[in-house]
Formats: structure tokens, sequence, C-alpha cells
């Protein structure tokens, strides 16, 4: 027997599309967005889901509750599944960020552990949260399906940290909008990645 986790990435958002960071910043989906999350949960209805947890910020939210039509189930919605907090650059496009903070960028690029941003938490710190809430659901829910919506950099640091894997591989992880990830807990603990980023979904000829 195993707990399998689906890991989702929220939709697009107004500042995805500008390349704006948006960390705990509240961004709604685009009609996109919500689009996305349909084909999505168009997807996964066939699949056995037992509970939905989210982020409390609307752009997951929102995912998670389009995906949860197909279920019957509500919503729970947890603060430590947000997105990591980013400081002085919420707000920012990658271009102004690489302009305003060129060597903090580059260190945030290439070894993001060691990144410390003006008012941000530390990828060490985000880590630590949504790995901590995942365990005690997992335990609450052994050997059942559990879907989490997140954010991009929060799956990331997730995602390693289930996979005992160094926090300097997150450069060499991607998350795109309503990307699907599949994570295996067995009994002993262990986890095995299923899938990684998989958006197939957006490439449906429903799209």
């Amino acid at each position: 027997m195993s707990t399998r986790l689906f890991i989702v990435r929220h939709g697009e958002t107004s500042w995805n599309k500008l390349k704006k960071i948006q960390g705990i910043s509240n961004v709604d989906l685009t009609d996109e967005g919500v689009k996305q999350a349909y084909l999505l949960s168009q997807r996964l209805k066939h699949e056995k889901i037992d509970v939905i947890f989210s982020s409390d910020l609307d752009r997951a939210y929102k995912t998670a509750s389009l995906i949860a039509k197909e279920f019957d189930l509500d919503v729970i919605k947890l603060q430590e599944f947000r997105e990591i907090s980013f400081g002085v650059w919420e707000g920012l496009t990658i271009g102004e960020i690489e302009k305003l903070y060129k060597d903090l960028y580059y260190t945030w690029r290439t070894n993001p552990s060691e990144a410390i941003i003006d008012g941000a938490e530390t990828l060490e710190a985000v880590q630590k949260r949504i790995l901590s809430m995942t365990y005690k659901i997992v335990e609450q829910y052994k050997n059942k399906n559990i879907l989490i919506v997140s954010h991009g950099t929060s799956i990331k640091a997730l995602i390693l940290g289930l996979l005992n894997l160094d926090l300097s591989f997150y450069p060499k992880i991607r998350q795109d909008n309503t990307a699907l990830n599949i994570i295996d807990i067995k009994d002993d603990g262990n986890c095995v990645l299923v899938l990684l980023n998989d958006t197939c979904h957006l490439r449906s000829e429903n799209n």
C-alpha cells in the first residue's frame, strides 16, 4: 500500500503573463488560467481523489475548487501551502529584478538557498513549513489519494524535500501552470517520483 500525492501548480494569472514575481500577493486567475484548471479537472476526473488541500491564496484555491467540482469534494485551505514570500521582489518583473538586483538574482538562479532577499522568506523556511504540513496530512490520510494545489517555488521545495534531494537542485526543476506531479509514499516512508511537471492536458484537442 502507499499514499499518493497529486501535487498541482495553480493556473495562469495576469502576473504570470507579465512575468511579475507574485509571492504572497493575491493575484487571481486569468480566463486562460480558469480554462487550464478545467482541462486538468477533466484529466483527473477518472482518478480516485480522497481529499483536496490548497494554499489559501486565491489563484491556488480557485484552481483547486474547479478541480474539486469533479469529485464533489470541499477544498481545505492551508496557509502552509502558500507561495514563498518574495519580499521587495514582489510586483517586479523578472527584467526589473535582473536590472535592480543583478548579483542577487544570479545567486537566486544558481544557488537559491544562499539568496537573502530583503523581506522575503528563505527557501529553507518554505521547505520546512510545506514539508511539515504534508507529512501531517499523509499521516492523517494514510493510503489515500491526496491532491495538493500550491505554487511553483513551494512545490519545487516540497518535491526536493520528499525525495531527500538538496535544495541546490531547485534550479533544475520546472513547474508550469497547472503542472501535475505525482509522488507515491510507501509504507516504509520511501517516496517515489511518478510524474513531474506534466501538462499534457493543455495540449488536449479540447484546448
